[in-house]
C-alpha cells in the first residue's frame, strides 16, 4: 500500500455518505481511494461499480481496462472473505467478454478455465464449442448436469445433445435429447409447458433420428408433432405464455449448423444449441456474413443454381432469426418474408421434394412461433406427407 492521501480519503467519504446520488464515475474514484484504507469494506464495491460500468459501456477497449482492474481488485479481497468468490466471477466475467470482443480468444479462453476451475463451466463449455471441440464441451454439460439433482433444463439439455451430436455421439446426444422431450410432455400435459415447445422439439428429434440413420424413428416424431400442431390449430394452446420466442430461435439455428463451415479453434464458429453466451467476436462474424451470403444468393440465382440458392437463403434466414428472432414486437414484420420465399423457391425445385419439406417445416415453426397453427398445421402436414412419400 502506498502513502495514504487523507484528504482524498475524506473527500469520498464525504461524497458516499452526502445527500446528494453521486455519478457511477464518482462512486468508482471513491471506491478506489477507500479501498486502500479499507479493503475489506470498498474492494467488493470497488468490483461491483467497476462492473456496472463495463455494462453500461460499448466500447471493448474501456471495457477491457475496467475488467482488468476489477479482477485484480477481486484478487485483493482475503481468500476467506464470503464476498471474494462471487466478486471475482463477475470481474473475470467482465474481463473474457471485453477479451473475446476484441478477438483475443487466447487469453479469453484461460479466463473461461479459470472460471471453470472455481465451478462455472458453463462459459467454458460454449467457447470450446466455437471452436469445435464439442466432444470436451459435452464432457462439462454432463458434469454439470450430473452434479446434484439433475435439472432437465431446455437450455442445459439443449446444449449437451448439440454437442454430443456435434460429437458424432448421436446415440447419447438422442438419449439427452430424449429426456428433455418426456419433460416437456409431461410438463406441457400438466400445462406448465406451451405444446408449441414440444412441437419444435420433436421435428428437431426427427432431424437429430435422420441424422443418426434412424429413418424410421424420424418418422414417428414428425408424426407425433403433426399431431401436436393438429391439436393446436383446432383448439390453439390450453393457456397464454410468455414470450418462448428463444426456444425457437436456439433449435431452429441449430438446425443449420450443418450447412455452416466446420467450427475450429482458427475460424470459430456460433456454439449452436445455445441462446446466449455467443462470444462477441464469433457473433460479430457470423450475423455480418449476411452481406456477403446476400452476394453469393444473387450469382447463384443469376445463373439459374437453385438449389444452391435455397441453401444459402436458409442460411440467410438462420441469421435474421438469431437477430431478430426473440423480439416479438417486429417478429413477424422482420421474418416472415425469409420463410415465405424459402417455400415460394422450394417449390420450383420440382424435382427436388427434401427442400420443399425442409422449407415448409421451417415456416410451420415459424408459423407456431408466430401462434398462427392453421398455417403452421397445413405447411407441416403438406411436408410430412413429402417425406413419408419417399
Amino acid at each position: 500500500m502506498g502513502e495514504i492521501n487523507h484528504d482524498a480519503v475524506l473527500r469520498a467519504r464525504v461524497l458516499l455518505l452526502g445527500s446528494g446520488e453521486p455519478s457511477l464515475r464518482e462512486q468508482v474514484n471513491a471506491y478506489r481511494v477507500l479501498a486502500e484504507v479499507s479493503p475489506k469494506a470498498y474492494l467488493p464495491k470497488l468490483v461491483d461499480a467497476l462492473a456496472l460500468t463495463s455494462y453500461r459501456s460499448r466500447d471493448p477497449q474501456v471495457d477491457l481496462v475496467l475488467g482488468a482492474e476489477a479482477v485484480e481488485a477481486a484478487r485483493r479481497i482475503e481468500a476467506g472473505d464470503p464476498a471474494r468468490a462471487e466478486r471475482l466471477r463477475k470481474a473475470l466475467e467482465v474481463y473474457e467478454r471485453a477479451l473475446f470482443a476484441l478477438g483475443r480468444r487466447e487469453e479469453a479462453r484461460t479466463v473461461c478455465e479459470e472460471l471453470a476451475a472455481a465451478g462455472r463451466s458453463g462459459r467454458l463449455a460454449q467457447v470450446l464449442a466455437e471452436e469445435g471441440r464439442f466432444r470436451e464441451a459435452a464432457a462439462l454439460n454432463e458434469k454439470a448436469a450430473r452434479n446434484g439433482i439433475r435439472e432437465h433444463s431446455f437450455w442445459n439439455m439443449v446444449e449437451w445433445a448439440a454437442n454430443l451430436e456435434g460429437a458424432g455421439l448421436h446415440d447419447e446426444a438422442l438419449g439427452v435429447f430424449g429426456e428433455l422431450l418426456d419433460e416437456s410432455r409431461r410438463k406441457a400435459a400438466e400445462r406448465k409447458e406451451a405444446l408449441a415447445i414440444v412441437t419444435w422439439e420433436l421435428v428437431h428429434l426427427s432431424r437429430m433420428c435422420e441424422a443418426a440413420g434412424r429413418p424410421a424413428d424420424a418418422a414417428e416424431a414428425r408424426r407425433e408433432a403433426l399431431t401436436v400442431l393438429e391439436e393446436l390449430a383446432t383448439t390453439g394452446e390450453p393457456q397464454n405464455w410468455s414470450c418462448i420466442l428463444g426456444w425457437w430461435v436456439t433449435l431452429f439455428a441449430l438446425s443449420g449448423r450443418a450447412d455452416e463451415p466446420a467450427a475450429t479453434p482458427e475460424s470459430p464458429m456460433p456454439p449452436f444449441g445455445t441462446d446466449l453466451g455467443w462470444s462477441g467476436d464469433t457473433r460479430e462474424v457470423f450475423l455480418g456474413g449476411v452481406p456477403r451470403l446476400e452476394a453469393e444468393a444473387a450469382r447463384l440465382e443469376e445463373t439459374g443454381r437453385l438449389s444452391e440458392l435455397a441453401d444459402v437463403r436458409r442460411r440467410i434466414a438462420v441469421r435474421a432469426a438469431v437477430r431478430d428472432g426473440s423480439h416479438p414486437y417486429w417478429f413477424t414484420k422482420r421474418l416472415g418474408s425469409h420463410f415465405d420465399d424459402g417455400v415460394t423457391l422450394a417449390r420450383r425445385l420440382t424435382d427436388d421434394p427434401a427442400r420443399l419439406a425442409r422449407a415448409l417445416t421451417d415456416r410451420a415453426m415459424y408459423f407456431a412461433a408466430a401462434r398462427t397453427f392453421e398455417p403452421a398445421h397445413a405447411d407441416f402436414a403438406e411436408a410430412v406427407a413429402l417425406l413419408d412419400a419417399r
